[in-house]
């Protein structure tokens, strides 16, 4: 009987945490309810990410990306997670084959797809992370301060969106230095 209640219970978490990932638009990519809809302009993103005390994010998705899936759902759902991703970062969701038009900080004016491959995305998830401030003569791919390809657990998640927000790529830390340290840090604490 206890095991039975306990599956029950593990039932209930996984559907809880699955009904508070993001819907399933028309296009078939999940869709977090405080991810930032725009015209996708990314110097004007970043922009409105600076006035809003915020970073810029960009994810790539495709339809039936099951790590993309796997990511809203025990990630992005994730309260911590979601959280300090609202208070710190303005996410635009962009399709890896998506006809929307994008325009590059170089002022190119591209389809979702064809900025993908002019930035060399070819993974979902991938999430770019854009400077504070937006540079006129560079691409998103050249003016990126950190690109995270492929879907990660929570730790490594926003061990990297705190490395961003902190500027660790400035500090000489580089990200898997800053994870093994976090990692560490979380370990002696839950020790405690």
């Amino acid at each position: 009987m206890l095991r039975i209640s306990m599956m029950v219970a593990s039932l209930m978490v996984f559907a809880l945490n699955a009904a508070h990932a993001g819907e399933v638009g028309e296009d078939g990519l999940h869709r977090e309810p405080w991810f930032a809809v725009t015209f996708k302009d990314v110097g004007e993103d970043i922009k409105t990410a600076a006035a809003e005390g915020k970073r810029l994010v960009i994810i790539y998705e495709q339809r039936g990306c099951i790590y993309c899936k796997e990511m809203h759902e025990t990630v992005l759902s994730d309260p911590e997670v979601r959280d300090y991703l609202q208070k710190n970062f303005m996410v635009v969701e962009y399709n890896l084959f998506g006809d929307e038009e994008v325009t590059d900080l170089d002022g190119t004016k591209l389809t979702e797809k064809t900025a993908a491959r002019k930035w060399g995305f070819i993974f979902t998830p991938t999430i770019v992370f854009l400077p504070e401030i937006a540079p006129h003569d560079k691409t998103v791919r050249d003016a990126a301060v950190a690109t995270m390809p492929g879907a990660f657990k929570k730790g490594t998640f926003l061990d990297l969106f705190h490395w961003v927000r902190d500027k660790g790529y400035e500090t000489g830390e580089t990200f898997p230095n800053y994870h093994i340290r976090m990692s560490k840090e979380r370990a002696a604490s839950a020790n405690n």
